[in-house]
C-alpha cells in the first residue's frame, strides 16, 4: 500500500494543467494504515505527529541518548550563568548547595564527663575533650575552609542562688573549637548532666 495518497487522480485522456499538478502535492494525505503505527506516530489533520505517550523509555534504544547530545545542560558549581532555560548537572547542584553558608557542624554534650567522649547528639563532630572544669575542645569531623568561622555555644546561664554563668567559644583551627564556661567569679564550671552544653559551627 502507498504511504501517501495523491491529492489528485487523473482520468485517461484528461488534460494536464499546473493547477491539477499542484493538487497532486498540496492535497496529498498520508495513508493512516501504512504511514504511522498508531502508537508512536499518529495522523492529525492529515499530518504526521507524535502520539500521546508515543515516546517512552522502552522505545528508545540503549545508548541512543547520552550527555554529549544534551546541549542545554550546564555543569557550573557556582551557577554563574544564571540561565532560565538550561538544566544543571546533579554534581553542580550538590556543589552549589554544599557551598552555601550554613551550620556545618553541631552537637550537644555532657560537660561533666572527663576525657574525650562522643557527643550526645550532633553532626560533623567526632568528639568533645574536657580539658579542665568548664574548658572543652570540640573535635570536628568536617574541615572548615579557614580557621576563622562563626561559633555558637549555649548552656544554662543561672546556677544556684548567687552565681551567673557565661559560655564562650572560638575557632582554634579548621577542625577544632575551644569552649569555656565560667562563673561570674571567673571560675570554670561544667554544669550538670541534666544541663548539657550545645555548639554550632557556621561557614
Amino acid at each position: 500500500m502507498a504511504i501517501i495518497t495523491s491529492g489528485k487522480t487523473f482520468a485517461n485522456g484528461e488534460q494536464l494543467s499546473a493547477d491539477k499538478l499542484n493538487q497532486v502535492i498540496t492535497e496529498a494525505t498520508f495513508n493512516a494504515s501504512d504511514a504511522v503505527d498508531g502508537s508512536t506516530m499518529t495522523l492529525i489533520g492529515g499530518a504526521m505527529a507524535v502520539a500521546d505517550e508515543g515516546i517512552v523509555t522502552g522505545k528508545i534504544a540503549p545508548g541512543a541518548v547520552n550527555f554529549s547530545k544534551l546541549t542545554d545542560v550546564l555543569d557550573e558549581d557556582d551557577m554563574s550563568s544564571d540561565s532560565d532555560t538550561s538544566l544543571a548537572t546533579q554534581q553542580s547542584i550538590k556543589a552549589y548547595v554544599d557551598g552555601l553558608p550554613g551550620i556545618k557542624a553541631h552537637c550537644v554534650w555532657n560537660g561533666i564527663l572527663t576525657g574525650t567522649n562522643a557527643p550526645i547528639s550532633g553532626s560533623g563532630v567526632t568528639s568533645v575533650t574536657r580539658n579542665s572544669a568548664g574548658n572543652y575542645t570540640i573535635n570536628l569531623s568536617v574541615t572548615a575552609p579557614s580557621a576563622n568561622f562563626t561559633t555558637l555555644v549555649s548552656s544554662t546561664a543561672f546556677s544556684g542562688a548567687s552565681q551567673n554563668f557565661s559560655t564562650g567559644a572560638y575557632s582554634a583551627s579548621t577542625t577544632t573549637v575551644e569552649v569555656t564556661r565560667e562563673s561570674s567569679a571567673g571560675v570554670g564550671n561544667d554544669g550538670s548532666s541534666s544541663t548539657p552544653l550545645s555548639f554550632a559551627g557556621i561557614w
